[in-house]
């Protein structure tokens, strides 16, 4: 494909997605359908429809609509090229751009515009933020970072780079997270290297880790991860220490890859149905459902998905798990409430409405990180049972 036909490509997949497609089904769909495009091809294609929705509304006010074609007339006007020598009208290429393709000067548009979020979010993001609001939602405008976790169990990080190296795999280490490393170069290579199938290194956010490094685990520790999923806390915590691990999952689906993930990394983890069944625990995680808004530079689509009704259904529901999850802990044992949002209303707010319900628990530890280069927007507070 040329860089016409890319651009072109992608400007119908905006168009699908601004209709209210996910952006991960329309590529796949894309993919599947468009044999001609080879590997280079989806990727490059995959990587312009990201970035696209990373700045959906800047780049709308640059391009001069909120359609595919703008978007990526505004994407072509930020980076400094000329729209005509992309739209050429030939071949695949989209139509050359006409008097009504003006766009305006970013320079002039609203904040909110500007930093690319909702109208009816900035003020909680200013709420929850403060002076680091500007700082925040520009950093979710940019390709999040790659980071690998290092299982202490098989091998340092130093080793785990060595090997990484040896396949063309080029990292650096964190200077705030000891097991994790930053991929700067290769990698797509991760998924097939050797480090990754022996369990040596897994795919694991750096604020993720920092997350897990503070939770109070112990040898001969009972740990429940309450909310799974695909299980990435549940084997980082397992690295720590030998401990009696379990996972529950409302949707057991979600956790189908963690007997094999588990085996890779040399652990042995309990699913369990029904954790009450299996209670107390000395240690109980709830990484609960969220908006995700420390990680929309990875999923950049789901911000302008969220509405305010969805944001109060969520907190409602996190409310409900942490309701469902404390009995579940021995007294004397902690109950860890964890968010990938960056929103007051999700993290700060839900532990003081428990608290506000719930005597007999104190906060002996809380973590806010905002995303940026070394991870995503991550919230954790680690609560103990004293009755």
């Amino acid at each position: 494909m040329t860089p016409g036909a890319r651009i072109a490509a992608a400007a119908d997949l905006l168009d699908e997605v601004l209709a209210g497609t996910p952006a991960e089904r329309a590529l796949t769909n894309w993919a599947r359908a468009s044999r001609f495009a080879g590997s280079k091809d989806r990727a490059a294609v995959r990587d312009l429809v990201y970035d696209a929705l990373r700045r959906r509304r800047s780049l709308a006010w640059v391009g001069g609509s909120e359609t595919g074609r703008g978007l990526m007339l505004g994407r072509l006007r930020f980076a400094g090229v000329d729209p005509a020598s992309m739209m050429t009208g030939e071949g695949h290429a989209l139509a050359p751009p006409t008097e009504g393709d003006g766009g305006l000067d970013l320079s002039d548009a609203p904040l909110a515009v500007r930093l690319d979020v909702p109208d009816w979010l900035l003020p909680r993001l200013q709420a929850s933020l403060g002076p680091e609001v500007e700082q925040v939602c520009l950093a979710l405008t940019a390709r999040a970072p790659v980071h690998l976790r290092v299982n202490l169990r098989k091998a340092t990080p130093e080793e785990a780079r060595s090997l990484l190296a040896a396949e063309g795999i080029s990292t650096e280490p964190s200077a705030q997270v000891r097991t994790a490393l930053r991929v700067t170069e290769g990698a797509a290579r991760v998924g097939g290297s050797k480090a990754y199938l022996g369990g040596l290194v897994e795919l694991q956010d750096a604020s993720s880790q920092a997350a897990v490094l503070r939770l109070p685990v112990a040898p001969g520790a009972r740990v429940l991860d309450y909310c799974a999923g695909g299980g990435g806390k549940t084997l980082a915590m397992g690295a720590l220490a030998e401990m009696s691990l379990h996972a529950h999952d409302i949707d057991a689906r979600r956790m189908i890859d963690l007997p094999p993930r588990a085996d890779r990394a040399g652990l042995h983890v309990t699913t369990v149905q029904d954790p009450v069944a299996s209670a107390p625990y000395d240690l109980v995680l709830v990484d609960a459902p969220c908006s995700g808004s420390g990680t929309w530079r990875r999923t950049p689509d789901a911000k302008w998905r969220l509405t305010p009704d969805r944001l109060d259904e969520l907190c409602a529901i996190q409310d409900q798990i942490l309701t469902k999850a404390a009995p579940l802990v021995r007294t004397g044992g902690h109950l860890a409430y964890a968010t990938c949002s960056v929103l007051l209303d999700e993290c700060e707010h839900r532990v003081d409405a428990f608290l506000g319900h719930h005597p007999g628990w104190v906060v002996v530890d809380r973590m806010r990180l905002s995303p940026g280069e070394e991870g995503d927007g991550f919230f954790q507070t680690v609560l103990r049972r004293t009755s």
